[in-house]
């Protein structure tokens, strides 16, 4: 399941933020960075804004042998 990491510059003085929802999808248009589900736009970022996203893979740990 993927996530999304979104990172501001530090002289906005924003939190960067962890959305963690499984039915998000992350899409650009006209400069912008759209994140949305099936209900439509849930978070858009314009790129002026200098922000940074990051996909974060969550991996299942490897079976460990005995």
């Amino acid at each position: 399941m993927p996530s999304y990491l979104v990172v501001h510059p530090r002289d906005q003085r924003r939190d960067d933020v962890l959305i963690e929802d499984p039915h998000l999808t992350l899409r650009f248009d006209a400069g912008w960075a759209v994140l949305e589900d099936a209900n439509g736009v849930c978070l858009a970022i314009p790129s002026g804004q200098g922000a940074r996203i990051e996909r974060v893979d969550v991996q299942e740990p490897a079976p460990q042998e005995e």
